[in-house]
């Protein structure tokens, strides 16, 4: 049985040209190529997953643009008169979501009906970023959307001119860029992301106090309130004067862990936030609790993001680190890590609190294949040990202003097949999770394969029966909510 499962590798999306990451012609090999690489469906591992829209056929994407637009159609768009001018707020995340072109999808198809049921031509984008400033410029040009918002799009970085907004507790920043129209129209999606820093926890409008704030007001999240308390924040935002006045509505991709499920679109922010908790709980929730059953394992990181954020089964390295505990669990008060965290651990890689969960145990190694700079990483290899492929890539963390002591903390393998050898060799396990963003499933050792195909069935009764009621409640989420979706 569990041999049926085991399917060759997914290939993950190519290397990408960009100035956060090495010129692609240094990345040689990617470990999904390696010999006793498997790949596991999670539509396998969890067959009441959602069926998905991408990835799939030839014409998903085509599908995809179709349902995008027919959802999006059914918003009342009265307010907006033919001569205003109207602002859809992206967000970078989104665009490295199952190879990025998706999410352009979305953004084409708001554009489109918008114009379609208003008139008005004065359509405009503005992509937000958090550290790596130039990112969205980079991702509008691949994806044409410049040409496609007829030269009416921009990124925007948390330096850029702000705005004050005033909230009922007091006055905060956002980017002017972002709110220099009649109207705007938030365009996010539901892939959890850093579920630990929201905790799930008006994930759809955390936008609002990060792509879309000064520096000064986003900052807030990391440096001064921290996890959980700073949602206050992006929803002070929202709620203000300044934004209800402009806000028209939003439009979600909806995603799960394994592929794009469909599109969302609504008026009323709060009702589509509720619908996208149970998404994340739910389905990435069966994700997260499988990945804190392994025990212990090789992470390679091998996908065009900064450290924290590359992917697996649609969860990213940085919550794979806390994965030794239930991220969702609002009665767990702080994550393993987070940027609020990282401040009370001890050089020798213990948390200075008790109440501090240590980073997840079972990684006993990190293989750096491929990934970015653009976030402090440094965290990552001092508390974990890191070898490094090439030394291009050493090259250009050492010269990266937030990365400069990454490498003090991790050695350097001239190739791959080199680095992975000396991780089997020191750890002495032979289990690896791939962490490439492979679409549809994930990429592993066959020996993780099989121990994840033995538990999958567990996790999944323990998430129904006992998690996931617990984690909604928590949020205050009715569990109706799961009628409607799958309606």
């Amino acid at each position: 049985m569990k041999n049926n499962l085991l399917k060759s590798p997914i290939m993950p999306i190519s290397a990408k040209e960009s100035q956060y990451g090495v010129d692609p012609s240094h990345i040689k090999k990617r470990v999904a190529e390696m010999p006793d690489m498997v790949s596991v469906s999670l539509k396998d591992l969890f067959p009441d997953l959602p069926d998905v829209i991408y990835p799939g056929a030839e014409d998903s994407l085509e599908m995809l643009y179709e349902t995008a637009k027919e959802e999006i159609r059914k918003i009342d768009m009265g307010k907006i008169k033919s001569g205003d001018s109207v602002n859809v707020l992206a967000s970078h995340h989104g665009f490295t979501l199952y190879g990025g072109e998706p999410y352009a999808i979305l953004l084409r198809a708001i554009r489109d009906i918008v114009e379609e049921k208003t008139g008005t031509k004065n359509i405009r984008l503005r992509a937000g970023v958090g550290m790596r400033f130039r990112e969205t410029e980079e991702y509008i040009r691949r994806y044409k959307l410049d040409e496609y918002y007829n030269g009416k799009a921009k990124g925007m970085a948390p330096i850029d001119p702000g705005i004050p907004i005033e909230t009922e507790i007091g006055t905060l920043y956002g980017l002017k860029a972002a709110y220099d129209a009649d109207w705007i129209i938030h365009a996010h999606h539901t892939d959890v992301r850093e579920v630990h820093f929201h905790r799930q926890i008006d994930k759809a409008v955390k936008p609002f106090g990060m792509s879309y704030a000064r520096i000064e007001t986003r900052s807030t999240y990391h440096q001064n309130l921290g996890p959980r308390a700073a949602n206050f924040i992006a929803r002070a935002i929202f709620e203000s004067n300044f934004v209800q006045e402009k806000f028209a509505f939003a439009a979600f991709l909806d995603v799960g862990p394994h592929g794009v499920i469909g599109v969302d679109a609504d008026a009323d922010l709060y009702a589509l936030n509720d619908r996208a908790t149970f998404i994340g709980c739910q389905l990435y929730g069966k994700v997260m609790h499988l990945f804190g059953k392994i025990d212990e394992c090789i992470a390679v990181l091998d996908f065009p993001c900064p450290v924290p954020y590359v992917f697996s089964a649609g969860v990213i390295y940085a919550n794979f680190a806390g994965a030794n505990v239930d991220l969702y669990d609002m009665e767990k008060p702080l994550p393993p890590y987070t940027w609020y965290t990282e401040a009370f651990y001890k050089k020798n890689g213990k948390p200075m609190l008790d109440s501090i969960p240590p980073l997840n145990p079972s990684i006993k190694m990190c293989v750096h294949n491929y990934a970015w700079t653009g976030y402090p990483s440094a965290f990552f290899s001092e508390m974990i040990p890191t070898v490094v492929v090439g030394a291009e890539q050493a090259e250009l963390f050492d010269m990266e202003p937030m990365n400069m002591t990454y490498m003090n903390h991790a050695t350097i393998a001239k190739s791959t097949d080199a680095a992975m050898e000396f991780a089997y060799n020191v750890t002495g396990t032979d289990k690896v999770i791939i962490f490439d963003g492979a679409m549809g499933g994930l990429n592993c050792s066959k020996s993780l394969a099989e121990f994840l195909i033995e538990v999958a069935p567990i996790v999944s009764k323990e998430v129904e029966e006992d998690l996931l009621p617990k984690w909604l409640k928590q949020r205050g989420v009715d569990i109706s909510v799961l009628e409607d979706i799958q309606k």
